[in-house]
């Protein structure tokens, strides 16, 4: 009687686990930012980062996480009908003081973008 309860809360975990394993993180992405960017107040050097937000949309708050540390969070949009791209693709604007602003995050293989405002950056 012990052995199958041992067995029955094995396989419990054993099922928890490898779906968690294959569940997808849908408000986190990894992105490449090839130059220095300015997002809202924060200077964002090139690099991998991981972007991750809050909420479900449209309006969300977008953290850009780099080595491990939150190094910005920022209002965004949340759009999901973009169409979808097929690599990840960073927009940006030059202001007239001639600094690159983030503009937009489109995600490949995604109908998900994050788009972000020019004031306050």
């Amino acid at each position: 009687m012990k052995q199958i309860k041992y067995t029955t809360l094995l396989f419990i975990l054993a099922f928890m686990s490898s779906t968690g394993a294959f569940a997808k993180d849908s408000n986190r992405h990894s992105v490449e930012i090839p130059d220095s960017v300015q997002v809202g107040g924060t200077q964002l050097k090139p690099g991998k980062y991981d972007v991750k937000w809050q909420g479900t949309g449209p309006e969300i708050q977008v953290s850009f996480v780099h080595d491990g540390k939150i190094v910005a969070t920022v209002p965004g949009t949340l759009k999901t009908n973009d169409p979808t791209v097929t690599e990840d693709d960073i927009v940006t604007d030059t202001t007239n003081a001639n600094a690159r602003t983030l503009k937009k995050i489109d995600f490949s293989h995604n109908k998900e973008s994050l788009v972000f405002e020019q004031s306050g950056m």
